[in-house]
């Protein structure tokens, strides 16, 4: 089954200043719980010298979710919360979020409060890179000479990446497709050869494709 959910591609952060304060936000993928616990520890110790982490969190995404914020010590629903606003607007699911805070000395109140952590929020979800988990066939192939670039062309046509390609008496190709790509693949490599060329399957896995 397909997990049409998007994910973030890559950590990512940014930092603004609002009246003084440091706001540092990172935003990373997250598979699991375990793994988003993980991160945050990992961005508590980064930055165990703020004055708040605050963190945020969806794994999975449609209707199968599982979500998590902290204030950190910030007033009841002015900084976890937003944030998890943002997570919830943005389409994305496995995706963690921490809202690192340096207090400047000036109170910002509720409200500077809540936009603060908005923005920061925002920032880096806006930003971040965009994919898909697919599932994808990992297969190899073996061609003579002459059918490398024909082949090459029905690689493209199906949406189907080279991972690599030995050199040898035959050419032997290991390609990646998304498993419902594979399928037209292989009748036009069947096509090509007179059904003399097949690809072998060698695993099936989840990929994460940029959108």
């Amino acid at each position: 089954m397909q997990i049409r959910y998007l994910v973030p591609l890559n950590e990512i952060r940014r930092e603004q200043t609002v009246v003084n304060s440091r706001f540092v936000a990172t935003l990373a993928p997250a598979f699991s719980i375990d793994e988003a616990r993980a991160c945050i520890k990992r961005i508590r110790a980064e930055f165990a010298d703020a004055t708040h982490n605050v963190p945020a969190y969806i794994i999975g995404g449609g209707n199968t979710v599982t979500e998590y914020f902290s204030d950190d010590g910030e007033p009841s629903g002015t900084a976890g919360k937003p944030a998890l606003a943002v997570l919830r607007g943005s389409d994305l699911g496995d995706v963690v979020l921490v809202v690192t805070r340096y207090f400047g000395g000036t109170l910002l109140g509720t409200g500077g409060l809540v936009k603060a952590y908005t923005e920061a929020a925002q920032s880096v979800v806006n930003a971040v890179g965009r994919g898909r988990r697919v599932q994808v066939h990992v297969v190899m192939v073996a061609i003579p000479y002459n059918l490398l670039e024909r082949v090459r062309l029905f690689v493209s046509k199906h949406h189907g990446r080279v991972l690599g390609e030995d050199y040898a008496v035959d050419i032997t190709m290991t390609l990646q497709f998304p498993v419902e790509d594979f399928e037209p693949f292989r009748m036009d490599l069947r096509e090509l050869s007179a059904g003399k060329i097949k690809a072998e399957l060698i695993e099936t896995k989840e990929e994460i494709v940029q959108v």
